[in-house]
């Protein structure tokens, strides 16, 4: 690890219980602050997050002005949960509707600046099963405390079954491992791919948004490009128990991270290479007959920054003007 991001390590990483709600809530001042989870089919988990933020930290504390749910394609109702549990509810296809439609998380995200009014945007998964309102609060503090930090980071245990210490197997198996060969600064981020996050509006609506699973590995790297370590921070949450993936998901995700990394090398200049690597990935499983070959498309698209989008910037000025 390089010294510069060992003293960051050291410097930059709080624990969730340093930052307490009145506290945060007295330093809010004028800013808005949203929180917005992605969604897809998340009914059994959405309306108790949804429920324990708008009772904690919209009730009890003046802390958060919005919760907005935008809704993946779900084939539950995950929808109807969570706008019963008081939050938002956006249609991902119905955001920015004149755009021909992506797919995956990034895509949900990137939507869902065009549909809130933070200056202040926190990002959490919709599965988490033993969420806390300190995961907010946690990653507002930096945010809240600290003008020069602009994206706050979530880091935390991951425990898989009876271990304590396997969950996050595409972070051990292939984010970190890129991180540390191509970007050693970003080395000290526990949790890079984490789905708990926090940013400035000002910082996220100029960087472009990857749709699939590659979303958080572009975010840390272009963000650290854009404005250095020193502006960013990160919060151990604890322990985050969440539904987990099997094998062949996994390589999949993995895939488009490895994209992700690929296309950030490139722009950079990093690597020359001929053309784009292959979008289909090949799998294998077992049935009757032997092993059957399933080929997935896993090409990720890019989303400009939403600045550069006309409704948006529109709307941003007419509530300026406002």
């Amino acid at each position: 690890m390089l010294p510069e991001v060992r003293t960051w390590l050291r410097d930059a990483t709080t624990a969730a219980a340093d930052w307490s709600p009145p506290a945060l809530a007295a330093a809010k001042g004028t800013a808005r602050v949203s929180v917005v989870l992605p969604a897809y089919n998340e009914r059994r988990t959405v309306g108790s997050i949804v429920a324990a933020i708008r009772g904690s930290l919209m009730q009890a504390q003046p802390l958060v002005d919005e919760i907005v749910v935008i809704d993946s394609r779900s084939t539950d109702d995950t929808a109807r949960v969570a706008a019963a549990a008081g939050a938002q509810v956006f249609a991902q296809d119905d955001v920015l509707a004149r755009l021909r439609p992506e797919s995956g998380k990034g895509e949900a995200l990137w939507k869902s600046l065009a549909v809130t009014t933070g200056d202040l945007i926190v990002f959490l998964d919709a599965d988490v099963r033993n969420f806390s309102p300190s995961f907010v609060t946690g990653l507002l503090g930096p945010l809240l405390t600290d003008p020069g930090i602009s994206f706050v980071k979530a880091s935390y245990d991951r425990p898989l079954e009876r271990s304590a210490d396997s969950g996050g197997r595409v972070t051990e198996l292939v984010a970190r491992p890129l991180l540390n060969l191509h970007w050693p600064h970003l080395a000290g981020f526990i949790q890079p791919l984490s789905g708990e996050y926090a940013a400035r509006r000002a910082v996220l609506e100029r960087v472009p948004f990857f749709t699939g699973y590659g979303v958080e590995l572009g975010l840390l790297v272009d963000l650290f490009e854009a404005h250095g370590l020193a502006a960013m921070a990160q919060v151990d949450l604890g322990t985050r128990v969440h539904s987990h993936q099997g094998t062949a998901a996994l390589g999949r995700m993995s895939s488009q991270i490895m994209w992700t990394a690929w296309s950030r090398l490139q722009r950079h200049g990093q690597i020359v290479a001929s053309g784009e690597p292959t979008a289909l990935l090949t799998q294998f499983r077992r049935n009757a007959g032997g092993h059957h070959a399933d080929v997935s498309d896993v090409s990720v698209a890019q989303r400009p920054p939403m600045i550069e989008i006309h409704e948006y910037l529109a709307a941003r000025m007419l509530a300026a003007d406002a």
